[in-house]
């Protein structure tokens, strides 16, 4: 998997690093921040959002805490990722970036 690195927490001091980079292949957007705390994770469990919707955080997931600084840094992964998933959809069969339509 190759990644495109977008950036990092302007205020990183070496004890923490939220970043942000876009996945080349797929155009996910892999984020890296704060593991949420217990009092998060459990409100966030135990309300429903979405009616009907499972409640809780299942145990493939997790919540993860982003600064507000990094705002403007995710709102330019989310562009990169865009593009990216733009091009992927518009790149024909045997194209230049080397995969088919639709290959992860």
């Amino acid at each position: 998997m190759d990644l495109t690195f977008i950036g990092i927490d302007p205020e990183t001091t070496g004890g923490g690093s939220p970043t942000a980079w876009v996945d080349e292949d797929t155009a996910d957007l892999v984020i890296q921040g704060e593991e949420a705390d217990q009092s998060l994770k459990s409100q966030i469990s135990e309300t429903e959002w979405v009616p009907g919707h499972d409640r809780g955080i299942p145990q493939h997931e997790n919540v993860i805490r982003i600064p507000a600084r990094m705002v403007p840094i995710l709102r330019r992964a989310c562009d990169v990722a865009e593009q990216r998933a733009r091009l992927r959809r518009a790149a024909p069969r045997g194209s230049a970036d080397g995969c088919p339509p639709g290959d992860a």
